[in-house]
């Protein structure tokens, strides 16, 4: 797997490289320390997966992880950081982001970014912890499962814009629930209306609700 780096603390940043660079599996292709950074980088080096620090000048990374989602909603960012605060955990998870991990136990990093790499959300204990609290859950295959299948095209993220577009909130208020930018509410829209094969968001919420509808037709026909 390729993986990059990105931490304000440049001597954490070489160290994490160099250790997981070390490991067979692992091809550390970009180290950064800023947020500005990790965007280039993500489009230069395309990596499979991004380390990304939290706090950092230069844009954090969480400004920075909007953007990559954005670029490719796919994106594999896993957040390495030692602030275990609720609403950055809320945010990065609402976000997309496919692991927070807490910097206590670099033995496992390694290992999170190989389940990160099947498809699995990695949670640090503590962090685990507080999203159970919170009542909130990282985006994992069985939770995209349950959409109705006509949205199967989309990208979890694709389909959060949808369910906040059919509450009948507008840009900006769907920007405010996601943690996103309005361009970015407004780019998802628009992926949304073409992978579907609509033209407006009227349509969008008409076929929403259809499809709620459908599994209970047969029941009111008994």
């Amino acid at each position: 797997m390729k993986v990059m780096i990105v931490d304000d603390d440049r001597l954490l940043a070489h160290s994490l490289a160099t250790i997981l660079g070390a490991e067979a599996d692992i091809d550390v292709v970009g180290v950064g320390a800023s947020g500005q950074e990790a965007v280039a980088g993500f489009r230069e080096g395309r990596p499979d997966i991004l380390l990304l620090d939290i706090q950092m000048p230069g844009g954090d990374g969480l400004g920075a992880a909007e953007q990559v989602l954005a670029l490719d909603p796919e994106a594999k960012v896993v957040f390495l950081t030692t602030f275990a605060d609720d609403e950055y955990i809320v945010r990065a998870l609402r976000m997309g982001a496919r692991g927070y991990l807490i910097k206590q136990d670099v033995a496992q990093i390694a290992p999170a970014l190989r389940s990160v790499m099947t498809g699995v959300s990695v949670l640090e204990g503590q962090v685990l912890e507080r999203t159970a609290r919170l009542g909130i859950s990282a985006g994992t295959p069985s939770a995209r499962a349950v959409r109705p299948p006509v949205f199967a095209p989309l990208t979890e993220r694709e389909y959060e814009v949808v369910e906040a577009v059919c509450e009948g909130l507008d840009n900006s208020e769907v920007a405010d629930r996601l943690h996103l930018s309005e361009g970015t509410v407004r780019n998802h829209i628009s992926t949304v209306l073409a992978k579907l094969g609509l033209r407006n968001r009227t349509q969008i919420a008409v076929l929403y609700y259809r499809a709620a509808q459908a599994p209970r037709e047969p029941e009111s026909r008994r």
